[in-house]
């Protein structure tokens, strides 16, 4: 596991673990290097194998932390842009814009419910949704879905091998985080299929990048 979601782990018991949760899920919006998937994932197998966390807390923060982390990246596409940063002129990240912005008009619930399940999909749809006025009354909405499916998924995961693993936590969070990796995987190259299939050469919908985050991005 990364050291990330190993130091969470740590503070398991502790009054901490749910703003540290909080705060690491609301900043992977926009920090992409930032595992909040992996940390939902190994709370919600140690809960099942171990007891701790609380999954009654664990599902409503981690939702109202990633809904809240799509809606920044809104706002940074709607006050930054996204081609006013060098990093935003790269090629590859062009493109995953530019799909963003065709995605956004043909089939902007679908694209909104599903980029989040996608580290650099979720972060070029948000920036790319302000940039270019979605309304914001609809984007709202559709992120509090998002989030909550978001949460809930990747816990029911975590919980599911965990439970399976009972007595095992290490092994639990283990599994299930790789089951969870994988299964987000299948659905970035499911759906990148079938959005080449609609669009024809049109690149589908990005992956997790190793360039900086909007967070970061200059003036």
């Amino acid at each position: 596991m990364d050291q990330v979601t190993d130091a969470v782990l740590t503070l398991l018991g502790s009054p901490w673990l749910y703003p540290v949760l909080f705060a690491i899920t609301a900043l992977d919006a926009l920090l992409i290097v930032v595992p909040s998937e992996t940390v939902v994932v190994a709370l919600g197998a140690t809960a099942a194998s171990s007891g701790v966390p609380d999954l009654r807390i664990v599902v409503p923060v981690a939702a109202a932390a990633a809904m809240l982390g799509d809606n920044l990246g809104y706002l940074v596409g709607r006050s930054v842009g996204i081609d006013r940063a060098r990093w935003m002129r790269r090629a590859a990240i062009a493109r995953a814009f530019a799909w963003a912005r065709r995605a956004l008009d043909r089939r902007a619930a679908v694209v909104i419910l599903t980029a989040r399940f996608v580290p650099f999909g979720r972060l070029a749809v948000n920036l790319t949704a302000g940039a270019t006025g979605f309304p914001v009354r609809r984007f709202v909405p559709l992120t509090i879905i998002a989030g909550s499916a978001w949460a809930l998924y990747n816990v029911a995961v975590g919980a599911f091998f965990g439970a399976w693993l009972q007595g095992q936590p290490v092994l639990a969070v283990v599994v299930s985080v790789v089951v969870a990796v994988s299964l987000g995987i299948a659905v970035d190259a499911i759906s990148s299929r079938l959005t080449r299939r609609t669009d024809g050469a049109a690149p589908g919908p990005p992956a997790r990048t190793d360039g900086p985050s909007a967070a970061n991005a200059p003036d």
